[in-house]
């Protein structure tokens, strides 16, 4: 059973940083793209950013290229996102998926979802 535990959010003010972590469990780690996803309120989840299974390869959405940072760390089996200067439409629920840039995370098939971690950026 694949188990996902995102934390790390919070509150902070536009161009501040916040570091994500994601700790996986349930599936072979290191043989999957792992992704960060984000749901804002009234709104479908929207893809952010993927690694690919060993970490060389890294996407991105436009918005937020050169601002975040993906990475791993599959001795540990955990995922991380550097998130920089901060904008308010960065405020979301962030969750962690096994699954690449092009999965349609919005496929009510998917059941993975953990609890997510809320980021709020405001003045």
């Amino acid at each position: 059973q694949i188990r996902l535990m995102e934390s790390g959010g919070g509150l902070v003010q536009p161009g501040e940083s916040l570091r994500l972590s994601c700790a996986a469990s349930g599936f072979t780690f290191g043989s999957y793209f792992m992704s960060w996803v984000r749901q804002a309120p009234g709104k479908g989840r929207e893809w952010v950013a993927s690694i690919s299974q060993g970490g060389r390869d890294t996407y991105y959405r436009d918005s937020v290229k050169g601002r975040f940072t993906i990475s791993r760390d599959n001795t540990k089996d955990m995922v991380y996102l550097q998130m920089n200067s901060l904008e308010s439409d960065d405020t979301a629920r962030y969750f962690c998926a096994p699954d690449g840039p092009y999965s349609d995370y919005n496929d009510k098939e998917k059941d993975y979802w953990g609890q997510g971690t809320q980021v709020t950026v405001s003045s």
